[in-house]
C-alpha cells in the first residue's frame, strides 16, 4: 500500500508558500487561470503562452508548496486549486488597492520584485 506523508505548517509557513508561488509571473497567472476552474498542461501552457516544459516545472512548483493537486483522468492528468478557499482568497488579493513608493526599494524594482 502506498503511504504520503503530509506536513502541517504553520500559518508563516503557509504564507511563506503563498507568497514564493505569486513572487513569479507565470505562477501567479496560472493560479489565476486556475481560480477560473480546473485546466489540463497543454490547454494552460498555450493560455499563457508558455512551453510545456515550463509550464510543467511551474505545476511542479505549486504542487509542492501544496497549492494545487493533479487529478488522474486516464493518461492525462487534470490540476486544480488544492482548496476553494484559495479562489476566494485570490479574489481578495486582487481586490487590494497598493499605494507603492518606489523610492522606498529602489533595487527591488530593478529587480522586477516591486
Amino acid at each position: 500500500m502506498y503511504c504520503q506523508l503530509m506536513e502541517t505548517l504553520t500559518h508563516g509557513q503557509v504564507l511563506a508558500r503563498f507568497g514564493h508561488a505569486l513572487s513569479d509571473p507565470v505562477r501567479a497567472r496560472l493560479l489565476l487561470a486556475l481560480r477560473e476552474g480546473p485546466g489540463y498542461p497543454a490547454e494552460l501552457a498555450d493560455l499563457l503562452g508558455t512551453t510545456r516544459q515550463n509550464l510543467s516545472n511551474h505545476l511542479s512548483c505549486l504542487r509542492g508548496c501544496g497549492l494545487v493537486v493533479a487529478v488522474p483522468e486516464g493518461r492525462r492528468s487534470r490540476y486544480e486549486l488544492a482548496d476553494p478557499r484559495l479562489a476566494h482568497a485570490l479574489g481578495d488579493l486582487l481586490g487590494l488597492v497598493l499605494a507603492v513608493d518606489p523610492a522606498a526599494c529602489p533595487a527591488a524594482e530593478a529587480d522586477g520584485c516591486c
